[in-house]
């Protein structure tokens, strides 16, 4: 948990920008039968029923300090998903960074062996040199900003049912560049002092 907070603590540095990223799963859903838009004293009615298109996962990619995000849905979550996202944000997010010090939780699908399946081991080694990864503790996924950022993404892009990826990818872009262009930051209020304390229970006792 402190090493996390302790990188959230680090100022601005174009040269090893934090990033910070998690994954989502939704369904597609399509409407049974046509809903009816609102009318004057009605509002729009949805039937309740539904259809199920299948699943997706949405990756979630900021940069809390700078206020810049990316998300993009896949059909799945594997390892090499996450290795091609990896490599889109190393090499067309940010080129010209040093290192990216990424912060997401442990999943298994979270670390450098999913270069290595994705990409020739000299890609991968290239890649992975240019990453700072940062881990959250189980059960602490709460420390992820990106988190907030899926949460905020699905109150403001999804409030209806969409049925089919395509499209939901172009809402998300929609909302990409909506976003982007406002740069909203992150202000991290929680630091590892007010962990010691909130948090004492945790800590091994001396």
């Amino acid at each position: 948990m402190e090493d996390v907070l302790a990188v959230y603590a680090r100022p601005l540095d174009p040269a090893r920008p934090l990033v910070v990223m998690d994954e989502k799963p939704l369904q597609l859903l399509a409407d049974a039968r046509p809903g009816q838009p609102a009318a004057p004293g009605r509002p729009a009615r949805e039937d309740s029923e539904y259809v199920r298109h299948g699943t997706c996962s949405i990756f979630m990619w900021a940069e809390p300090l700078k206020g810049w995000r990316r998300a993009d849905a896949l059909p799945t979550r594997t390892r090499l998903d996450w290795a091609e996202q990896v490599a889109r944000l190393l090499e067309e997010d940010y080129p010209d960074a040093e290192k990216v010090v990424l912060v997401m939780d442990n999943l298994n699908t979270h670390s450098v062996a999913s270069l290595y399946k994705a990409f020739p081991p000299a890609r991968a080694f290239a890649l992975a040199q240019r990453l700072e990864i940062h881990h959250t503790p189980r059960h602490g996924s709460w420390l992820n900003i990106a988190e907030i950022e899926l949460s905020c993404m699905t109150k403001q892009c999804l409030g209806r049912r969409i049925d089919d990826i395509d499209t939901l990818n172009r809402e998300l872009a929609a909302w990409q560049a909506q976003v982007n262009a406002d740069q909203r930051q992150v202000d991290w209020q929680f630091t590892t002092a007010d962990a010691r304390v909130k948090l004492r229970h945790l800590y091994p006792q001396i």
